[in-house]
């Protein structure tokens, strides 16, 4: 009986409809297609995520620490103006004011006398035998005279 069609149904029948115990073709094949359009989109999500911390990598910036933990707290809270900063920060290159500011303090402690790289400490100094500088007696501070007025 089971062998019988129906006799409303069509003498042919679409390959797509399988027999009963049967393997559906069509839908091991519609699942492929799902499983890897979704690895897909996520790869390509992912890879945008990521875009501004590999962006300030490639360029060596400064701030590049700043910019992975933004787009970590983007990707964990799904606010997406941590991305787009974290995008600013990885196109603008931030001066690197460590440099000028070791060269300025070199040159006070040169012009104060100090070793340099000791920072101005005095202790240290006599204990590796560095002699502070000579210092000269403060001179009298010059007083202004009182105009000559009435009394």
């Amino acid at each position: 009986m089971a062998d019988q069609a129906h006799p409303a149904a069509p003498h042919h029948l679409p390959s797509f409809i399988t027999a009963p115990g049967g393997t559906d073709v069509l839908m091991v094949v519609a699942a492929i297609i799902l499983l890897a359009a979704v690895l897909g989109v996520g790869l390509l999500f992912l890879r945008l995520h990521t875009l501004p911390e590999r962006m300030a990598h490639k360029s060596h910036k400064l701030q590049f620490e700043i910019v992975a933990v933004l787009g970590l707290l983007a990707l964990f809270t799904h606010v997406h103006m941590f991305w787009v900063i974290g995008l600013l920060l990885a196109l603008i290159d931030v001066p690197d004011f460590t440099g000028l500011f070791g060269r300025m303090a070199g040159s006070l402690e040169k012009i104060a006398g100090i070793a340099p790289g000791r920072g101005g400490d005095a202790a240290s100094d006599v204990e590796h035998g560095i002699a502070p500088p000579e210092s000269e007696p403060p001179s009298a501070p010059v007083v202004a005279a009182a105009p000559a007025g009435r009394h």
